[in-house]
């Protein structure tokens, strides 16, 4: 997830149904990590730790995906670099 909607994707076209745009990394977090690769690991780490101070928006999204499939949308360019990357490897870590 991304607190910013992605440039060029209306939300009509993408038929979101939940946005969860507190899941997402901070502004202030986001901006630091700036999609360089090199910091990937401290970018996750401090997502990580971001995410176990929101447990509602976490078993929100946790709750959907049980239920079905969830797409996690986001706008960066890079596709192994991402918020939406990350948060899914925090899930998968958490459903185990």
């Amino acid at each position: 997830m991304d607190r910013l909607w992605p440039r060029g994707l209306s939300k009509e076209d993408a038929k979101v149904d939940l946005w969860l745009k507190e899941i997402a990394p901070s502004d202030e977090l986001r901006k630091w990590f700036a999609h360089d690769p090199q910091k990937w690991p401290e970018f996750k780490r401090r997502y990580f730790e971001g995410l176990e101070n929101c447990p509602e928006a976490v078993a929100q999204i946790k709750q959907h995906a049980n239920a079905g499939q969830v797409t996690h949308v986001y706008a960066a360019k890079d596709e192994a670099h991402n918020n939406a990357v990350a948060l899914n490897e925090y899930l998968n870590k958490r459903a185990r």
